[in-house]
């Protein structure tokens, strides 16, 4: 069964160690990233975004779809499925398709609507047994067409966040989607340092996992970050596999591509990004 992220981050934050994210967009990378976390005994949180959620004909769909996975795989480890930088329509959304987190990223209103709409969120997911995690500064790169340059947020704001009862914080530390640019500066540590000292024992989140250099993801899981966002690594991989896969000519005979053939080499590749990551997060045998 799904289940709140409320108790993996909690261990994580007290072990030092995160929880992989991982956004999902088809069965192939649902498939694989479950199967990958069961394999090596880590929790693991299935991230959709609202635009991934169109795509897979809606969140009920993909509730279906991830819960069927769940019984037919025999999946043990905990699995939550979270709506990932989501609007406050979208969150409210996944709550009534059967989501078991969600995010509100209220980072682009000003502080007092964030909060706003953010109370009555916690609220919701209080009665209901959700997670929910809020945002303060803007993560850059793009999400689903929707560019930033990426911000460092104010510790003070965070703290008005943290305080009303969210499960997990996103502060933006310079952090971005997609991959970094080669002029970027890295993480703010000093950013990182003052949030985790306003909001005490709130287990923060990293978004735009991708590229970010080793040691510095070490050093963030060290200063409360326990939860990290991996999707364009991803991506990356399952285009590469598949691109390689239709260069080498296979599986033609005149009748066209099998898409179980086709799509193997992907989710393969999958497989092998989310195991690295999870290993490096030190989750596994966390579960």
């Amino acid at each position: 069964m799904l289940v709140s992220a409320k108790e993996m981050l909690t261990k994580a934050r007290d072990g030092k160690y995160a929880v992989g994210q991982f956004n999902i967009n088809n069965l192939e990378w649902t498939k694989s990233i479950l199967l990958t976390a069961e394999e090596l005994k880590s929790p693991v949180i299935l991230g959709v975004s609202e635009g991934a959620g169109k795509y897979m004909c809606g969140y009920k769909t993909v509730v279906g779809m991830v819960k069927g996975m769940l019984e037919e795989l025999n999946i043990t480890v905990p699995v939550a499925l979270h709506l990932d930088h989501g609007s406050y329509e979208g969150a409210l959304k996944c709550i009534e398709a059967g989501f078991s987190s969600v995010m509100f990223d209220g980072s682009h209103y000003p502080i007092a609507e964030n909060i706003e709409k953010t109370t009555k969120l916690v609220e919701i997911c209080k009665e209901k047994g959700l997670s929910l995690e809020a945002e303060v500064g803007a993560i850059g790169g793009e999400e689903d067409g929707v560019v930033g340059m990426g911000e460092c947020a104010d510790p003070d704001e965070c703290k008005q966040i943290a305080d009303l009862g969210v499960t997990m914080l996103a502060a933006g530390i310079g952090n971005i989607h997609g991959k970094y640019p080669e002029n970027w500066q890295g993480l703010s540590f000093e950013t990182l340092a003052a949030v985790k000292e306003k909001v005490g024992d709130m287990p923060l989140v990293l978004h735009g996992g991708t590229g970010i250099p080793e040691d510095m993801i070490k050093k963030a899981i060290s200063l409360g970050v326990a939860k990290i966002n991996v999707n364009t690594e991803c991506q990356l991989a399952f285009q590469e596999a598949t691109r390689k896969y239709i260069e080498a000519g296979k599986d033609l005979e005149g009748k066209g591509f099998d898409p179980r053939k086709l799509l193997a080499p992907g989710a393969e590749a999958i497989k092998a990004t989310v195991k690295q990551k999870m290993e490096l997060f030190g989750s596994v045998g966390k579960a």
